[in-house]
This record gives structure tokens, sequence and C-alpha cells, in this order.
């Protein structure tokens, strides 16, 4: 048993992680600490807790902790059990995408420009990281067509030009048609344009048009025409400010009652070269700083990549030694900023803009698809709980259903729900399953309300067409209660096609309701085969084993290791079974016994 006033007790003075976890053993939430004593106790101590904190508190069974040497260790370690084990109470980064680089390999004699989401130590040079994978390949095909370098990727010489040489779009360097040192001018404009020196360039290529033209190479001076107009357009989407600074990631946080969204700008040479966000749920009474020193150690460590200064609004806790962890990652100096005017300030305010119109941009999404719906099902009042049902078996084997639930046009997991089939044995009757299921599910809420299911939805979305709809209306009309029913009518490809009435009129909608629609079948598929899965996968491990007293999961294994199968179990000897670690003449004659009936 463990006592959790003994055990705070026994907590050392020294840094460390901690990992708390709930009666099932599972872990709730991981922290770091410099004194491990002193922060863990402060959560059973302090009572001027968040709303998340006192309903972590009140889960936790028991605790681990680790100790180490210093603060930058227990960032890592932390980081690291954080992803590893995804907490319900920890702030967490779920999307941890990689983002793409442009790449020109200026170490060989003749280099190429391509994508890559690998940073390597071999002499390259890397621009980016872009947060728009689109405008970085984009800037790569510009770079293609308007410079003439090579486009195969393994450089060899060759007997004969490429189609590539004869359309124009490279210089041939495989034949040998162009020198290392010319092939070089162009490598360097690229980088010029690439660090945003467009201006230099353009300069460069006007006076080399100016000359074509007076030579009459008209061809050449539209050419070259062509190359200034597309650097300039380039140069334009990248402006944000007139900085003076390299290298500069700034980040904006914003919440409302339901999210929070952190909005990051990535700068390079003074200009935005992309900006991504990410929405976070459940820390609405959460400190600004400890949300940003979750997202920031989540995002930045063990990137090989990283920006020179990170600009922040809020001055968070172990800023010293998260810049120490990174300045050693990135062995050059990291820093973390919190500007209080100027520029520096300007840019984060509006990166906390921004921050501010992604969630607004999400709450009117979600409430355009709740109007549609409205709308297009012809509803006295907005579809607030909508529920959906769907039937999941194997030519009538293991049948199950899967429920899921969209809150205010959001899919909520954690209302998702399973029902093994009692009625139908055997049978693949999808309609009459699918009665069932509604009418369980229905009589709960007007039982007792708040027994997990909850209020009664104000629509029911059903997985097929009006043969579901027609038994799930006669379920409703049972308990003598009048929900609005919808199919949702797949194609032959088994994907969603339209929504259905109960007068088997396929409801036109917009795109955008459509893939809300598609995500919501995908997800109560997802719940219903997820289920019928386990159970069948149960069915297949369990044995006879299973029922004999005494014989528990290791056992078990350890007799199907030795012996292969439970016929071969059965024709084995007394003296064989007492081999196994556990089992004494007793059990063994048990075993006999059992497997012999």
């Amino acid at each position: 048993m463990f006592d959790i006033e003994k055990e705070l007790k026994k907590l050392p003075d020294k840094p460390g992680v901690y990992i708390m976890h709930d009666k099932n053993d599972k872990i709730i939430y991981v922290g770091k600490a410099i004194n491990l004593k002193r922060r863990v106790t402060s959560y059973f101590r302090k009572t001027n807790k968040t709303q998340r904190i006192k309903n972590m508190v009140s889960l936790i069974d028991h605790f681990e902790y680790i100790v180490v040497e210093n603060e930058a260790e227990a960032l890592i370690l932390e980081c690291n059990l954080i992803k590893k084990n995804m907490p319900k109470f920890n702030v967490l980064l779920k999307d941890d995408k990689t983002y793409p680089y442009i790449k020109v390999s200026v170490q060989t004699d003749y280099p190429d420009v391509y994508l890559t989401r690998r940073v390597l130590n071999d002499g390259a040079k890397y621009f980016g990281p872009y947060a728009n994978p689109g405008s970085a390949k984009e800037m790569v095909e510009l770079i293609k067509n308007k410079f003439k370098i090579r486009q195969c990727r393994n450089f060899k010489y060759k007997d004969r030009p490429c189609l590539n040489y004869h359309i124009k779009k490279c210089m041939a360097p495989c034949m040998g048609y162009v020198s290392k040192e010319e092939y070089k001018k162009q490598i360097d404009e690229i980088i010029d344009l690439l660090e945003g020196k467009t201006d230099k360039i353009i300069k460069e290529l006007k006076a080399q048009m100016d000359e074509a033209s007076k030579k009459m190479n008209y061809e050449q001076a539209a050419y070259l025409r062509d190359k200034i107009v597309a650097i300039q357009n380039v140069s334009e989407r990248q402006k944000v400010s007139n900085m003076g600074e390299n290298d500069i990631d700034v980040i904006g946080l914003a919440r409302n009652d339901m999210e929070v969204c952190i909005e990051i700008f990535f700068v390079r040479k003074s200009k935005m070269i992309g900006r991504e966000h990410y929405f976070f749920r459940g820390l609405q009474d959460e400190e600004k700083s400890e949300i940003l020193s979750s997202f920031i150690k989540q995002f930045y460590i063990g990137k090989t990549e990283l920006p020179n200064k990170i600009m922040i609004k809020e001055e968070i806790e172990d800023k010293d030694a998260l810049e120490l962890l990174l300045t050693s990652q990135a062995e050059r100096k990291v820093e973390i900023k919190t500007p209080q005017k100027g520029e520096k300030l300007r840019l984060v305010e509006m990166a906390e803009n921004n921050a501010y119109v992604a969630l607004s941009n999400k709450e009117q999404e979600k409430q355009n698809v709740l109007t549609e719906l409205k709308d297009v099902l012809k509803l006295d009042k907005y579809p607030r709980k909508i529920e959906c049902y769907d039937i999941s078996n194997i030519s009538g084997n293991y049948i199950v259903a899967g429920m899921c639930v969209m809150e205010n046009g959001v899919i909520k997991k954690n209302l998702a729900r399973r029902f093994k089939i009692k009625t139908v044995a055997f049978n693949q009757d999808d309609p009459k399953c699918m009665n069932e299921v509604i009418y369980r599910r229905l009589k709960h809420s007007i039982d007792k309300e708040d027994d997990g299911f909850g209020a009664l939805p104000d629509v029911i979305f059903v997985d097929g067409g009006i043969t579901q709809i027609r038994a799930a209306k006669q379920a409703m009309l049972d308990l003598n209660l009048n929900i609005p029913i919808f199919g949702m009518v797949k194609n032959d490809k088994h994907q969603t096609r339209a929504l259905m009435n109960e007068n088997r009129e396929e409801l036109k909608i917009s795109e955008i309701l459509f893939n809300t629609i598609t995500m919501f079948q995908d997800a109560v598929h997802d719940t219903a085969i997820g289920y019928h899965r386990k159970l069948r996968d149960e069915a297949m491990t369990k044995s006879k084993l299973d029922e004999i007293p005494g014989i528990g999961t290791a056992k078990k294994a350890m007799l199907l290791k030795k012996f292969g199968s439970t016929d071969k179990i059965a024709k084995a000897s007394i003296e064989e079974l007492k081999e196994i670690k556990g089992i004494n003449e007793s059990l063994a004659e048990m075993i006999l016994k059992y497997l012999a009936e």
C-alpha cells in the first residue's frame, strides 16, 4: 500500500523528474523540479491550485521520481517522458511534425537544390524551416525553372544531355557544357535569393538584361526579365518587417473559454518564411507562462535546427535552464526573449493577435457547421449534441456497436461508447442490432441522465441507409421520443456519399459539412471496428487454461511456451508440469483434470 504522506518525507532535496500515477498505474502527469521534495510536496499542500491541478491531485494514487544531476537533464527527461506517455494532465503538443528545409548541396562540384526534412552536418546549406510545405515547394520549383540548374538528384557524367537541356531548363553540367565557376554563379544567386538579398540579385540581373538587349539577344533578355519578375514576387511575399534580426521564432498565445491557441512566426533573414498554430483544450485556468514553458520544451528539445532567438510575451520560470540546454543542443547561443518595446514587441503582439484570429476562425467554422446542419436538416434548433452509431460484425460473429458524440461541432473522443449486442446472436441483422443499441442508449438517459451518457441528443446519425433509419426510428418511438434521425450513406468504395432523411431523400451539403460528416462517420466506424477486433482477439487467445484456478497470465504463457498447445499440455506428465515455475503437484493434477473434461 502506497502511503503518500510517508513517501513525501522520503523525497530528496535534489533536481529530478516526478511521475504521477492513478489507481490503474496509468501515468497522468510528468513534471520536473530543481528540488523534488519542495515541488512534489506542494501539490498536496497548496490551496490556490488551478482546477486542472486539483482534478489531477484527486486522481493520484502513487508517484515515483528520478533524480538527475542538474536542471538541464531534468528538462530532457521530462520532455521525453511526456512525448512517450502523453499524460492526461500535461500540456501536450500532439502534432509533433517536422518542417521542410530547402537544401543547397554546396559541398559538391555542381550543387543541387531540393526539399528535405532532415538537417545533417554534411557541409550543405539549409534554409528554413518552412511551416507551409507548399510555399517551400513553390520556391524550389521557381529556382529550378528560372536558374537552369540540374534537375537530376544523382549527378553523373553522360554521353548525351537529357530533355531538360533541350527545353532550356538545364545547362547540362553532366556534359561539361558549363564550367564549375559559371554554374557556381547561379548557385550564389540562389543562395542570395534564399537569404533575402534580392536587391543585389535584381540589380545584377537588370544590368545583364540591358546588356543582352543592346546586343539584340532578345531571347536571353526575356529570360532574364522573367527571372527578375519571379524574384520580385517572391521578395514581396516574404517581407515581414525590417527587424535586423536573423533566425528568430516569435510565439503568441491566446485563449477563450474553451481552448488555448499558440501561434508561431518563423522569421529568417528578416523575412517571414512561414507560420503555424496549435490548439489545446482544458487549459483555461492555467498560467500563460506554464503553457509557454511546456510548449517550448516539447517543440524545441531534440531538434537539430534551432533559431537564434525565441520571442515570447511572458517570462517563464525555467528560462535560464532552457537557454543553456538549447544553446548546448545548437552549439551556438540560443536566447529566449520577452521584448518590452519597439519592433520586437510589435511582432510578438502580431503573433498573439493572429492566435486570437485563429481561435475566432475555429469558433466561426464550428458555428457555420451547426448553422448549415440546422438548415439542411430543417431543425427547429441548433444541433448542439449529435450522436452517431455504427454496427460491426463478420458473418454475425462478435456483433458490436460503436457510438460517437459531436458537441458544438467538435467530436468528443472521451464520450465515445461501445456496446455488445445482446438480442441478436449469430445472425447478420444490422437493422435489428441498430434498433437494440438505440433503444438501450436512449433508455439510459430516460432512467438516469447522469449515468455517463448524459442528456438526450438533439439529432441521431446512423451509419447506413433507410433500413437503419427505420430501425432507429422504431426504437425511439417505443420510448415515446421524437429525435430527428438521419442516415450517413456510403458509396461502393465505402466512402461517405450523402446524408439521407427518413423519406429516402439525399440532402445536399457543402464541402465543409461533407468533410465534417465524413470525419464523424470515420470516428464511429473506428470505434466499432476497434471493439470488434478486441473481442475477436480475446476469443482467439482464450483457452481452457483460463478456467483453471491458480493459472494466471504468467503461468499460462509459460505452459504454452513449453508445450505449444492445450492438447499437448493435457498429454504431459505431472512431473513435466511441475517443471514450470509456480506449479506444484496439486496444481498439476488440477490442470490435467480440467483439460481431460
